[in-house]
């Protein structure tokens, strides 16, 4: 769906811990991260967690038919949540608008 759409799908991980280790891996960076949350191994809490720590700037599109978890994924630096089930159409509306964002820089001078 996403090709069908233009869109270059670099990469798909089965796990969470696979995301992050792909996303280090990986010589350009994507500019969408699309993160389910239920996925064996490590959450898609920790997987962005991680990733976020390693780009504070990655825009990470989070899916979870599990509401309570929203606050937290926003609070940690995503870019936005889309609660399951969501249309292909809905999905690529929000990957073409968070494609417009800039992500603030965050500094934590002390």
């Amino acid at each position: 769906m996403l090709r069908a759409s233009g869109f270059d799908v670099i990469g798909t991980a089965k796990n969470g811990k696979e995301a992050v280790e792909m996303y280090k891996n990986f010589p350009i960076k994507p500019d969408i991260i699309i993160m389910d949350h239920r996925m064996p191994i490590k959450s898609g809490i920790e997987a962005s967690k991680e990733i976020l720590s390693i780009n504070s700037e990655a825009k990470i599109i989070f899916a979870s038919a599990d509401t309570t978890i929203k606050e937290i994924a926003l609070s940690i630096g995503v870019l936005c949540f889309k609660t399951k089930p969501f249309s292909n159409k809905k999905l690529i509306e929000n990957i073409e608008k968070a494609l417009r964002i800039k992500k603030p820089q965050i500094s934590m001078n002390k």
